[in-house]
């Protein structure tokens, strides 16, 4: 089933300055259950395209959807996760993961105890009466996933989420959210400026090219590769064989 769908997309935005064309003509599907992710020079409108299927931004041309149905508003069924976690200071880690459902009205026995099942599976049932300045990046990074997850969403968006962690903490998010992606069968679409992070988690890889962005190239991830964790992709040879042809294309799409 088509979990995401842009036909024929553009995205303006006017200012005092003037009108920028942010986004022309994208159009791509995106299946139930895959990680697609988004790479391209900076303003080339990632994080766009991420607004627009978050329902935060409508577009000024074409149509965006999910599971058919067409984004007119911010919905429960997608989640956004970003380089910040913002969890709130004053809030117990408790308190933080059941936010989302705070919000939505879905605060029930049996949601809070999902909650705090995730909170288990990630490793972080011992942190659950602290405050997020008592944990790490990688700690609350892991909090914020549980609170997305915790609103039971069916895509998740990955706005640079690791970008703020040192690399042996960034490695182990990156296999603990793919294989948590993989596990619940949601669908995901990661913006990245970390090309090589981009081929070890996705499934296809897009490459954006920008003034106004456009997809350039789509590159789908060799099975050989998919079947293995981030770490152990990295050394697979064909691994380093595909960045440096994907990494040619962005040089051309700056």
């Amino acid at each position: 089933m088509t979990a995401i769908s842009f036909a024929g997309v553009g995205q303006k935005y006017i200012t005092v300055a003037g009108e920028t064309l942010a986004l022309r003509g994208i159009e791509f599907l995106v299946e139930e259950g895959e990680l697609i992710g988004l790479v391209g020079p900076s303003g080339c409108g990632k994080s766009t395209i991420l607004s627009l299927i978050a329902g935060l931004l409508l577009p000024t041309q074409g149509e965006v959807r999910v599971f058919a149905e067409l984004v007119h508003s911010p919905s429960p069924d997608v989640g956004y996760m970003l380089q910040q976690d913002y969890l709130l200071p004053w809030r117990t880690i408790h308190d933080n993961i059941l936010l989302g459902l705070e919000i939505q009205g879905k605060k029930t026995k049996a949601n809070m105890e999902q909650a705090l099942r995730l909170l288990h599976e990630m490793g972080l049932a011992h942190a659950a009466d602290q405050h997020p300045h008592q944990l790490s990046g990688g700690m609350r990074q892991r909090v914020a996933l549980v609170r997305t997850l915790t609103a039971n969403p069916q895509v998740i968006l990955l706005d640079e989420p690791f970008s703020a962690l040192d690399y042996q903490i960034k490695l182990q998010l990156e296999e603990l959210i793919q294989s948590t992606l993989k596990e619940k069968r949601l669908t995901g679409v990661l913006v990245t400026h970390d090309l090589g992070e981009a081929i070890a988690m996705c499934d296809r890889v897009f490459v954006m090219s920008k003034n106004p962005g456009t997809i350039k190239s789509v590159y789908p991830i060799p099975e050989e590769i998919r079947d293995l964790s981030p770490f152990a992709a990295r050394e697979h040879p064909e691994f380093h064989a595909l960045f440096r042809q994907v990494w040619r294309d962005l040089q051309d799409a700056d």
